[in-house]
């Protein structure tokens, strides 16, 4: 397994597949499909939300409370990308069956997952959570040892409160 990159390292810039959930005035809602480059959010901190698998119990309920939680996240500048292994296609199947609004993205081969040092056989990858600094550095990390839970959006907003300090 790779090592993950360390707090104060710089974050080697990847590209994946992804999607995210967005209203439409009138209609349905709409599962906007692009390309995720880390660079671009160069300015502006990020939350990089590693979980194994789509429409799983613990996952379920990290992505919904990040998604209930996004306003947080907006007010601290920052924006939340959830990966795992899946596909676009699951992405937005989950993301409509759950209603999220935060972009998913797909690592099918799990390069980023080995990049961050969280591949993990059997189970894909780690649940894991890397804060990127405005200026693409590793702020914080948390990596699971089992995934039985996850890190809840105050941790994450008091880590990102952090970065303005």
């Amino acid at each position: 397994m790779a090592a993950a990159p360390g707090p104060g390292r710089p974050v080697t810039n990847f590209t994946l597949p992804g999607g995210v959930l967005e209203k439409v005035t009138d209609g349905d809602d709409t599962f906007v499909r692009r390309e995720y480059r880390l660079d671009e959010r160069r300015g502006h901190p990020l939350v990089l939300a590693f979980y194994p698998g789509d429409d799983t119990s613990v996952c379920t309920k990290q992505l919904c409370s990040y998604s209930s939680g996004l306003e947080t996240f907006t007010e601290l500048g920052a924006e939340v990308w959830g990966i795992s292994p899946q596909d676009v296609d699951s992405h937005e199947a989950f993301a409509r069956k759950y209603g999220l609004r935060i972009p998913l993205l797909a690592d099918t081969d799990r390069t980023v997952a080995r990049a961050f040092g969280i591949a993990a056989p059997g189970i894909g990858l780690r649940r894991a959570v890397f804060l990127i600094a405005p200026d693409g550095t590793l702020h914080w990390k948390h990596v699971a040892l089992l995934g039985a839970t996850f890190q809840p959006v105050d941790t994450l907003a008091r880590e990102l409160a952090g970065l303005r300090a």
